[in-house]
């Protein structure tokens, strides 16, 4: 790591009398300030604590420290096993107490430790109090503010856009949580920190994140970048408003709208309803709540008292917050009731039929389906016609969590795999995940025409929704949420969507879809990648079989072996910072990766770069 020793050193000499002053006292600053109690032994800690220093001997130490030099970590590590100097000085307790492996991490640790500690105390100047002629200026300086925008965003195009993109950068750079807390500095203190100094702190969040807008992040179903949307998110953050009435949000009122009319449109829908939520889980509890409603009105009133068992129908694959969402409404986990599901991960209509009538007959009262298009896994679909065809023989509301495969709507060639979705009650879906319009842009759409999240949602509060207002109130979108503040999460999307059409937003489906054939055709020629199944989306499941496994399945500990694999390289590739991809066991199936593809700064060579450091990171499990 590059420690600037230099400039080190000579902040060292400059604030020595300082750091004197401070040494020499009781420890108090040490467990104080350091979070000692946490990153100490409890010997270490007692004899902080009971230890006072001469000022000589902090000389003799900040005297040692400045003739090493911090680049010289074998020096410092020499300083670390010094034993007189650890009976002499507490805070060498504290260093040595990191336990520190390589001479790197010792350089490390003790040139952040002693820097921090100058910069802790030179920065705490007392400010004179304002006088009353500072109230007729802003608190604000716009000059120096925007000063440091300019600067910022010259760090984020250089760290985040340019190098969090380059594929001959990592992907992450990765630290232990100790070591991170010390190069990050995260204490919040009374006054505040110079302008070069925050630039810097702007540079080290950006290093020291995880670059997911790199082509080989494929952790997670959110990535890539779109700089059409990213102007938005920009653009979203400066304009700060609440998309609540009409008054303080004209632009996105309408925005909001169109696009959700926009949305509705591809699921088959002329007419009906919609809202930007949080997230895909918010989305999902929202139709959770609305389907309740409908059938028991009264609920929003009265509570749950006197209401019948209700029950909810998914898929084991589905998402988890179908069951947080009957969690958070008290309809309890109990009553949502898994339905089977294929060797593809998709939802078995006969079998959701037979759970219906089961349940019926039992005395519970079912009152909605939640399905899948794009399950987390495995990228099933589940068959929403036939599942249709089951909601409405007994009249169920349908729900269908869209939130990863809706996108597929926008293609021609794919959106078969939706067929029936203009048949539901409602519809999640989440244009960060394959469209990349950018966390977190998340809708719920429904085919309703009769007001029902307002008549479900409101509370009226006449602070805000008066009735009297000088324009046309039903404007006034804010009663539709359970949210008061609710950000602005369409100006992302509708930016992109008109930059790039529904063409170009349909041709990023397209292509996403040819390369994971690609790859699944690259790993079919290859030893050692076995497939989960044929990906019906962009998922691809696989366990990587390294040679030392190869032709052993019968042996009686092979699954525990192969369990252990993907674990293995998943920390190699992260500790060496030239991938990410997600591994999890599914049922009776032990750990196996999950590769997702589909950001468009992906190229078919990202897909060989994966496959060949799968093979390298394994090779000698």
């Amino acid at each position: 790591m590059a420690e600037e020793p230099a400039e080190f050193i000579q902040l060292l000499r400059s604030q020595k009398a300082k750091l004197i002053e401070i040494l020499s006292g009781d420890a108090d600053f040490v467990l104080q300030h350091a979070d000692s109690r946490n990153l100490l032994s409890p010997q270490g800690y007692e004899k902080v604590k009971s230890c006072r220093v001469p000022s000589e001997k902090v000389t003799d130490l900040l005297d040692h420290i400045i003739q090493r030099g911090p680049a010289k970590a074998q020096g410092l590590l020499e300083l670390l096993k010094d034993q007189e100097l650890q009976e002499t000085f507490p805070l060498l307790h504290f260093v040595k107490d990191l336990q520190v492996s390589t001479p790197s991490s010792g350089r490390i640790v003790c040139s952040l430790f002693f820097r921090n500690l100058i910069l802790r105390y030179s920065d705490m100047q007392t400010k004179e109090p304002a006088s009353l002629c500072d109230l007729n200026e802003p608190l604000i300086d716009h000059s120096e503010g925007q000063h440091f925008l300019n600067e910022t965003f010259k760090i984020i195009m250089e760290e985040v856009l340019r190098k969090g993109t380059d594929i001959k950068e990592k992907v992450c750079e990765w630290k232990e949580p100790e070591e991170l807390a010390l190069l990050l500095d995260l204490e919040l203190r009374a006054t505040g920190e110079p302008r070069h100094r925050l630039l810097q702190r702007v540079k080290d969040v950006a290093k020291y994140s995880i670059k997911t807008s790199h082509p080989r992040f494929f952790n997670q179903q959110y990535g890539g970048v779109d700089y059409h949307s990213l102007a938005g998110r920009f653009l979203t953050e400066a304009l700060n408003t609440n998309l609540f009435t009409y008054e303080v949000a004209p632009v996105f009122v309408l925005m909001e709208t169109e696009v959700l009319r926009g949305l509705r449109q591809l699921v088959g829908w002329t007419e009906g309803d919609g809202i930007f939520c949080p997230g895909g889980s918010t989305s999902n509890m929202y139709a959770m709540n609305l389907a309740r409603y409908r059938l028991f009105p009264e609920v929003k009133s009265q509570g749950l008292w006197g209401l019948p068992q209700l029950t909810v129908f998914t898929s084991p694959e589905s998402h988890y917050s179908v069951k947080k969402g009957a969690a958070y409404l008290g309809l309890g986990t109990d009553n949502v009731i898994l339905v089977k599901v294929d060797d593809g991960g998709r939802m078995i209509p006969a079998d959701l039929d037979e759970k219906i009538e089961l349940a019926k007959s039992q005395g519970a009262v079912p009152f909605l389906v939640s399905c899948t298009s794009g399950t987390t896994v495995q990228g099933a679909f589940d068959p929403l016609d036939h599942i249709a065809d089951v909601c409405q023989k007994h009249k169920l509301w349908m729900h269908v969590d869209a939130a990863w495969g809706g996108s597929v709507l926008f293609s021609k060639q794919h959106r078969h795999l939706m067929k029936g979705v203009d048949r539901a009650n409602s519809v999640a879906w989440n244009p960060h995940k394959m469209l990349v319009a950018g966390l977190q842009c998340s809708v719920l759409l429904l085919q309703d025409t009769t007001n029902l999240l307002k008549q479900c949602h409101s509370a009226n509060a006449t602070y805000l929704f008066q009735q009297d207002k000088f324009y046309d109130v039903n404007l006034d979108i804010g009663d539709k949420s359970v949210q008061c503040s609710r950000k602005v999460d369409c100006l992302k999307l509708w930016l992109m969507w008109k930059a790039v059409g529904s063409d170009g937003l349909a041709e990023r489906v397209d292509r996403a879809f040819i390369h994971i054939r690609y790859l699944v055709e690259q790993m079919k020629k290859r030893e050692g990648f076995h497939i989960l199944g044929e990906p019906e989306f962009v998922n691809v499941c696989f366990w990587y079989i390294p040679p030392s496994l190869r032709g052993k399945e019968g042996n009686a500990d092979y699954q525990d072996r192969l369990a252990k694999v993907a674990p293995v390289i998943k920390e190699r590739m992260m500790k060496q910072g030239t991938m990410m991809v997600g591994y999890q066991p599914l049922g009776n199936r032990v750990n196996f990766f999950r590769v997702i593809v589909f950001s468009p700064l992906v190229s078919q060579k990202d897909m060989d770069f994966f496959l060949n450091e799968i093979e390298r990171l394994g090779n000698d499990l």
